[in-house]
């Protein structure tokens, strides 16, 4: 990840990245409240974080998927070393199932227009 983000920094490109993870039942609703507490100060204090979202699975609600691009690596170190992210570490960690899967993912060049953004698909 060192060297990602060092020739993303070099090249200013943007970091986008998904984190997935499972909770444990019994802690859904104390991970619920730390997960909108956490993307609400995101939006509110981090211009660097272009996008933060957080799904979660419909068919098992302990299972989250979140969606972020970062503007740089810069943006992306401030996020990560944030007194937000330790405090939700320190709430969300010890209640996954699993260690969070964090994956870097880059954008795959379309030959045509994306979609709109509004209207209907078919």
């Amino acid at each position: 990840m060192e060297n990602l983000m060092a020739k993303n920094e070099s090249s200013g490109k943007e970091i986008r990245q998904l984190a997935r993870y499972q909770v444990r039942p019994e802690a859904l609703e104390r991970c619920l409240a730390a997960i909108k507490e956490f993307v609400a100060y995101v939006r509110a204090n981090e211009a660097g974080t272009l996008r933060y979202e957080v799904w979660q699975e419909k068919e098992d609600p302990t299972r989250f998927v979140h969606i972020f691009t970062f503007r740089d690596a810069q943006a992306d170190k401030i996020h990560s070393e944030s007194a937000a992210v330790k405090k939700f570490s320190s709430i969300l960690y010890p209640e996954c199932l699993a260690p969070v899967e964090f994956v870097d993912y880059q954008m795959v060049p379309s030959a045509s227009a994306p979609y709109p953004l509004t209207g209907t698909y078919g």
